[in-house]
């Protein structure tokens, strides 16, 4: 088999033809496979990127008027404040109802730091039932649809690595309940690792050595995969954006959607206080009239540490990567198949093979992945949104297997969320001393999505008291 004329003088182009030194040594499939990774590759690109990031180290530079950013608090301050509130919550409502809005998890990852040998959203983090991250999401969009009348489309990015055993896991659980054509299932985008050298390097004599484009990534992948083309199809025009290791987020939230809409935003956000200067969050901030986020080891420490005059953090606004993001924004970042996102470099030990052929895993970096990364896009778009949220009630990643971000820290925030919904709802529920849940509880999300339907619920089925010590999932 021969290559493509067109693609060689691509590569040719570039400057990369060693990654063809063994095109006569591998068989006919071998070649085919290699052959499609590198017609992925937008050689037009590389020899920019390798003189940018790889044979130099980009530096970040801080801006000089670098603020922090403003955001709208949780609770309403004022009258005003509350009007406006209550305006969003009715404009989300009403984009609900007429199918405006998509829900798009980024799931790529394998449960690797938690021990678990599977993609992570099928990981089981129910604290009674073990339902999985998937079941979670599945559930609370599963009863956003009934509430607001309306199926909402569920956007499912995966990677190459997890694809095939994500979408088996769906079909096995029957998709939650969900119609299976309510669920898009993509595969994120990759990216050449590059050698010291400038030249690109080999995973195998037949594949060049790969690696997950990021999570701006995501953006160019709905534009491959057609995903774009199917929420035009379908009218919506609000992409809720949120992780797969976060069950707590809340990513049918009719006030946020509807500030996003009356606010004309192309991309909007979800901010958290931090707990500290050097909490592991990025932080928005604002520049030239553009509002950014820096990562915590960039901010530099006299800025992290700044307080106002009242001793409060003046650099709070932390990102938890909740978003809700314009289509129309998207198309414009990916017009003509290309991301207009700026990369990051990541020095890393890329297994690779030596001149021989012969694999090779090197002891220290010995190259460069790029990845970009979705919060990028804030500073292109024309107009923003910030809205603070309740920690407690949006954020329990589950990142490790225990301690902070983990999954014991998740199972336990689901816990308490659940009870304070029956709290709210006139349930009586079990404390010590210290103020912690004496119970462990869970509640069906394809029950409860929010605090009006645990009322409703309560009142149906006649629940009035959690005993201690008791484990109960009202399913």
């Amino acid at each position: 088999m021969n290559i493509d004329t067109a693609l060689y003088r691509r590569i040719e182009a570039a400057e990369q033809l060693e990654v063809l030194r063994f095109w006569n040594d591998i068989d006919e499939a071998g070649q085919r496979k290699l052959a499609a990774q590198l017609a992925a590759i937008n050689w037009e690109e590389i020899p920019g990127l390798i003189r940018d990031y790889v044979l130099q180290r980009p530096k970040t530079e801080i801006p000089d008027d670098l603020a922090p950013a403003k955001y709208f608090p949780d609770r309403a301050v004022d009258a005003e404040s509350a009007d406006l509130y209550r305006r969003a919550v009715a404009a989300g409502e009403n984009a609900l109802r007429q199918g405006r809005v998509c829900c798009l998890t980024v799931a790529g990852g394998q449960g690797t730091r938690l021990g678990f040998d599977g993609p992570k959203g099928t990981y089981p983090i129910g604290p009674v039932s073990g339902r999985s991250l998937f079941a979670y999401f599945a559930g609370s969009i599963l009863r956003a649809g009934q509430k607001y009348g309306r199926p909402i489309s569920w956007y499912i990015m995966t990677s190459l690595l997890n694809c095939d055993a994500t979408i088996e896991f769906f079909r096995r659980n029957d998709f939650f309940g969900l119609a299976p054509e309510q669920v898009f299932f993509f595969t994120q985008g990759t990216m050449p690792a590059i050698g010291y050298d400038g030249k690109l390097l080999l995973g195998a004599r037949d594949s060049l050595a790969l690696s997950p484009d990021g999570h701006g990534g995501t953006l160019l992948a709905l534009r491959k995969s057609g995903a774009l083309e199917r929420m035009e199809q379908e009218k919506t025009d609000i992409i809720s954006y949120f992780q797969v290791d976060n069950p707590l987020v809340k990513m049918c939230d009719p006030r946020f959607i509807g500030l996003h809409d009356l606010e004309r935003s192309d991309m909007s956000a979800i901010m958290l206080a931090k707990t500290g200067p050097f909490e592991k969050l990025g932080n928005f901030c604002v520049s030239g009239g553009r509002l950014h986020i820096i990562e915590y080891s960039d901010l530099p420490e006299v800025l992290a540490q700044k307080r106002n005059a009242d001793g409060s953090l003046a650099f709070v606004a932390g990102s938890p990567a909740i978003h809700m993001i314009s289509r129309r924004f998207v198309s414009e970042l990916t017009a003509d198949g290309v991301l207009k996102l700026p990369w990051h470099r990541a020095d890393k030990k890329i297994p690779t093979v030596d001149a021989q052929g012969n694999p090779v895993k090197p002891e220290t970096p010995n190259g460069v992945k790029l990845e970009s990364f979705i919060f990028d896009a804030l500073p292109l778009a024309k107009r923003t949104m910030i809205l603070e949220g309740d920690r407690k009630e949006v954020f329990a990643p589950t990142k490790n297997a225990t301690g902070v971000d983990s999954a014991e820290s998740c199972r336990q925030m689901l816990v308490d969320r659940d009870a304070r919904r029956l709290e709210a709802a006139g349930v009586s529920v079990p404390r010590r001393g210290d103020g912690s849940v004496d119970a462990k509880i869970e509640i069906s999300p394809a029950l409860v999505l929010d605090d009006e339907d645990a009322k409703a619920y309560v009142k149906t089925h006649r629940v009035t008291r959690i005993e201690p010590g008791t484990e109960i999932c009202l399913d």
